[in-house]
């Protein structure tokens, strides 16, 4: 990361950045032309081979993405799901060869078949529909089943703008110290990885000097299983925008960026709305309600890669560089969005902070455990009875999940990979031991993160699964450590050889491998990825032990 490209990326302001300008240069043909990309460089005084190096990366700005009309999901789920060959059947009978690319989950993992066709996703049984989806002439019929047992955070219905937007008024009347004691009070830890306190964020950029600062939303939910961000930003999207004017208020911060992955249109479009809501109820810009606050929104729509989960490879992107993941100190709250101060945190974190403070912090406190309090939402896969978004409170026995909430298995399942793909590969034996709460998996080895659920039916080969794993990372890496970059393409290279060749894996130079992902990578995504692979080797040895020489 360059700070003086931060800088220079930044003269323009976030209204008019390099990224979202690319973004709007590839969205007739799929890739910016060339004579597009002289001209931006130009216009931001920043080399050929930054704007080159930053379309050379994404998937929706690659040269090969030209031509591209319809898209198929390749996320987790459909592929343990197996809907996603006939699926491509149908797709390529109505598009050519050039014409279909790919795209990491849609997040519709509830009902799989999940496709994108101009602008649009679909699921389910949407495919019968081919000829008028091409047209124009209808929308998804997409569904999934919403619940809460415990207490209704984020699942309970919003008001109307004027009196939902009470709270935040009367939260305005108080001074950022004082509001940062009830986040504190709260306990609200992040709701996208490894759970770290918010309150600690906020108050590390308000004590940052800068003439600007920047709330980001991480709205980039890539993780294949998970949607219940896209549930929130979708049908709780007041929550999401009330709780970043809230962090905003916190830190200091007058500038709002919601950066939404491009696999989710309907989110972006809903959003982009519910902005345009706001200002016209006078709930944005300057000396809001009198208080002396100013605050906006700008909307940026990701153009597909995994990465930019990943905080500080986020804010590269934004600024309009390669989404490389940068290496801290400084910390995105010091040095952020064109190096000044900046807090991330994704959509279900900033989401719970209007019901904090319309209830208290202590009222949420009280909920879940004394480490893991408040509510998580978890999203169930296709394989489930009863598959959708559940909110539970922390602490919840995973068993209640799956059998009371979800229903159970529609056919025999071996194995859950929970968290995304850089979370644990919980067997079926451990249901009992688990419970929803980053101190309970942590004790057992997984991880909970997002609460997704993706499951592994009985006959889905884990080796299968594991080269899954390996080439998703392979793919997604940013490139910039040696242990990701290199370490990945490795392990998917030996995986595939051992199930086509007369070959077997060494056992010894896996775990060094895996040793080296863990310890040596800059960021969780090779970092992660040894924990599933660990957990299978480890729940699962019997059948994999024909592909390894000990």
């Amino acid at each position: 990361m360059s700070n003086n490209l931060s800088y220079l990326l930044g003269r323009k302001g976030i209204n008019k950045n390099l990224f979202e300008e690319l973004g709007n240069a590839a969205a007739e043909t799929g890739t910016p032309d060339a004579q597009t990309l002289d001209k931006l460089h130009l216009d931001f005084l920043v080399g050929k081979s930054t704007v080159h190096g930053t379309v050379s990366f994404y998937d929706f700005l690659k040269p090969e993405n030209k031509g591209k009309k319809a898209y198929i999901c390749n996320g987790s789920a459909c592929m343990t799901a197996g809907t996603q060959p006939e699926l491509l059947k149908k797709l390529s009978a109505n598009f050519s060869e050039n014409e279909i690319g790919e795209m990491c989950c849609l997040g519709r993992c509830h009902e799989n078949s999940a496709f994108h066709v101009d602008g649009k996703n679909f699921s389910g049984t949407d495919i019968n529909n081919i000829e008028n989806i091409k047209q124009g002439r209808v929308t998804t019929v997409e569904k999934y089943n919403v619940a809460c047992k415990g207490t209704a955070v984020l699942t309970k219905a919003t008001l109307p703008v004027k009196e939902y937007y009470k709270t935040f008024t009367t939260f305005l009347q108080k001074t950022p110290d004082e509001l940062l004691l009830e986040l504190k009070a709260s306990g609200l830890r992040g709701r996208g990885g490894a759970g770290f306190p918010m309150a600690f964020k906020l108050e590390s950029c308000k004590n940052t000097t800068s003439d600007s600062k920047f709330i980001v939303c991480n709205a980039d939910e890539g993780d294949p299983g998970a949607y219940s961000d896209r549930y929130i930003m979708e049908n709780r999207p007041h929550a999401l925008l009330m709780g970043m004017m809230m962090a905003g208020y916190m830190a200091g911060a007058s500038c709002g960026v919601v950066y939404i992955r491009g696999e989710y249109p309907e989110s972006v479009a809903i959003i982009s709305s519910c902005i345009d809501q706001l200002r016209k109820e006078n709930l944005l810009g300057e000396n809001i309600n009198g208080s002396g606050f100013n605050f906006d929104f700008k909307v940026i729509k990701a153009q597909g890669a995994y990465i930019c989960g990943e905080e500080t490879a986020l804010l590269s992107s934004i600024e309009g560089q390669r989404p490389e993941v940068r290496v801290r100190p400084p910390y995105p709250t010091q040095q952020g969005l064109f190096n000044k101060p900046t807090v991330v945190n994704n959509v279900e974190t900033l989401a719970n902070l209007p019901f904090i403070y319309e209830n208290g912090g202590k009222a949420y406190a009280a909920i879940g455990t004394a480490k893991s309090t408040g509510t998580k939402l978890i999203s169930l896969d296709g394989y489930f009875h009863r598959p959708g978004i559940y909110e539970v409170d922390m602490g919840t026995p995973l068993s209640v999940v799956i059998h009371e909430l979800g229903g159970g298995f529609r056919r025999p399942v071996k194995a859950m990979h929970i968290g995304g793909p850089l979370g644990g590969l919980v067997p079926i034996s451990k249901i009992e031991n688990l419970s929803i709460d980053f101190d309970s998996f942590a004790r057992e080895g997984f991880l909970l993160g997002h609460a997704s659920i993706v499951c592994i039916p009985e006959d889905f080969p884990l080796i299968k699964y594991i080269e899954h794993l390996f080439k998703f990372t392979a793919h997604e890496s940013c490139g910039k450590c040696f242990p990701c970059r290199l370490g990945s393409t490795r392990g998917y290279e030996m995986i595939e050889k051992a199930q086509n060749e007369d070959y077997k894996i060494n056992l010894t130079l896996m775990n060094d491998l895996l040793e080296t992902l863990e310890t040596g990578s800059l960021c969780a995504l090779g970092g992660g990825l040894p924990l599933p692979v660990k957990n299978a080797m480890k729940y699962f040895e019997s059948e994999l032990s024909p592909y390894f020489k000990k």
